[in-house]
């Protein structure tokens, strides 16, 4: 009877706990991200104190995602909702959300965003869509990108999230990580000064102005294995600017890679991590493609 009366108070005490953490999870508060830069800042803010979810599936432009209704439903009922701006996700603007629980991240960098030329074409399903208007990849700038963490701080706290003394004291390592960051980007980078890089799709503007870099960008698909006609293209742009680096957003098959090389392109993949690189971090995969983007400057 003892070890029966034991197991029973055991059982119990395991099924309170459980029941109470079930409570605590659904009672936790959820933010929503447009990109995976804003998700990974949140966390970083918010540490445990609420969920932080970007919702779009992995094998879909962020830039250019449809949500479904129960996505619509979940985001709406959301504590914060984390825009990019700079015309990021263009969902945003057809679909009804609550204003007060909209945190434009880039209200306070509007005066640096960089304006684009009209170009239409397609991604995969998602329809024809016209890259004019703004450059919206804000976050390969460490210095814009500390300015939308410092938006998402600032929301944090307002809605009382996470404490000040919490959110100020993450917020300080962070900025730091992005001051050496961009010091690194600095010096990686330094040494292409005067050499011209080819991009396979127009995602590095902010990349480019902040380290004097010299990026013509074609309209290649991701991950895609280009056709005669984008190879053609691509010489005829080596010959034009003499470039001696591709960037990739992602790995194309190893045939393509044979094929730029033998261009005398050195390829380089730099995602552009509006979706992340699984297993790395922002900082992490930003800093791997530094030193890609450095090694293939040696002559």
């Amino acid at each position: 009877m003892t070890i029966l009366r034991t197991f029973r108070t055991l059982f119990a005490a395991g099924l309170i706990l459980f029941v109470a953490g079930v409570a605590m999870a659904q009672d936790r508060p959820r933010v929503v991200a447009v990109n995976y830069p804003l998700q990974y800042f949140a966390e970083r803010l918010l540490g445990d104190a609420a969920e932080v979810v970007f919702p779009v599936p992995a094998d879909v432009d962020p830039s250019f995602w449809r949500p479904s209704i129960s996505d619509v439903s979940m985001i709406q009922s959301a504590d914060l909702i984390l825009l990019n701006g700079a015309g990021f996700a263009a969902w945003v603007d057809r679909v009804s959300l609550p204003r007060s629980k909209l945190v434009n991240t880039s209200d306070a960098i509007e005066e640096q965003f960089i304006v684009t030329e009209s170009m239409t074409h397609s991604h995969g399903d998602g329809g024809e869509h016209s890259h004019e208007a703004l450059a919206s990849y804000t976050w390969l700038d460490p210095t814009l990108a500390t300015s939308q963490a410092d938006a998402i701080a600032a929301a944090i706290v307002s809605r009382g999230l996470a404490s000040q003394d919490q959110v100020d004291a993450r917020l300080e390592i962070l900025r730091e990580d992005f001051q050496a960051l961009d010091t690194q980007a600095a010096t990686a980078l330094g040494a292409l000064e005067g050499t011209d890089i080819i991009a396979t799709h127009p995602r590095y503007q902010y990349l480019a102005r902040r380290y004097d870099l010299t990026i013509a960008s074609l309209e290649w698909e991701a991950g895609a294995m280009p056709t005669d006609a984008e190879i053609a293209d691509l010489q005829a742009l080596v010959d034009e600017t003499g470039a001696r680096i591709l960037l990739w957003e992602a790995d194309p098959p190893d045939a393509a890679f044979e094929i730029t090389a033998a261009l005398g392109l050195k390829n380089v993949v730099f995602a552009p991590l509006a979706h992340g690189v699984e297993g790395h971090s922002y900082f992490e995969s930003f800093t791997d493609a530094l030193s890609e983007m450095a090694e293939a400057g040696v002559p």
